[in-house]
């Protein structure tokens, strides 16, 4: 994935939106030159430096994974299609402008274990559980014991040791910030189902630079 420089989100900023986010692909190097495995994927994050989460026994994904540990997993949200005529500089036709894509993307290159005791798969699985359904009961997964225990012979478990963080936020930073406010006008009014998450992100990106270059005056107040 290519970084612009002006796109590069910080480590405060990629983990706060991070943890508002659980669903990502999951990719591994094919075996023996095939292509690339990828997997759809919830997963958790706490903020620490590990993430977890578990697949079927029967995902090919095992295959890539036991030849080659390294791993992507990667996490996309808050994306629009943005026209050309909304960008299009003073004095240029509106025609003329260059249409781009807004997206946050942050890609974590991890270590994968696979977790195959029992136990630790249950103690997983619970930790999961109590991440994705805080609000509601859930029966203690034991190893051999309905109604989950049970089926933990049919799935393997998942730790993904971040090693490296990839993380993008391209939303016009290096656009003049009028620019970033009326293309934010323009989402709004055109309430697209990803469009209100696209306009955030823009909006804070906008609002973050501005503060950094009041910061760098010695006579702002």
């Amino acid at each position: 994935m290519l970084i612009q420089p002006w796109d590069r989100g910080d480590e405060p900023e990629w983990r706060a939106w991070l943890a508002r986010h659980d669903f990502g692909v999951l990719a591994a190097n094919g075996p023996d030159g095939a292509a690339p495995v990828l997997v759809p994927t919830h997963f958790l994050f706490d903020g620490g430096e590990e993430v977890l989460l578990h697949l079927a026994r029967p995902n090919p994904v095992w295959a890539a994974i036991e030849a080659n540990p390294r791993i992507t997993l990667a996490v996309t949200d808050d994306y629009a299609f943005v026209p050309g005529p909304w960008r299009a500089a003073d004095g240029v036709p509106p025609e003329d402008g260059v249409p781009t894509s807004y997206y946050a993307s942050v890609h974590l290159v991890c270590e994968a274990a696979p977790v195959d005791d029992p136990a630790k798969k249950a103690a997983l699985l619970d930790r999961q559980v109590r991440g994705f359904q805080p609000d509601t009961a859930h029966r203690p997964i034991v190893p051999g014991q309905a109604p989950f225990g049970r089926m933990l012979s049919g799935i393997r478990g998942l730790r993904l040791r971040i090693d490296e963080v990839l993380p993008k936020f391209k939303y016009d930073d290096k656009k003049p910030a009028e620019l970033q406010t009326e293309v934010a006008e323009r989402l709004s009014e055109r309430a697209r189902p990803s469009d209100a998450g696209a306009r955030t992100q823009l909006l804070r990106r906008r609002d973050a630079r501005s503060d950094t270059r009041s910061d760098a005056r010695p006579d702002a107040r």
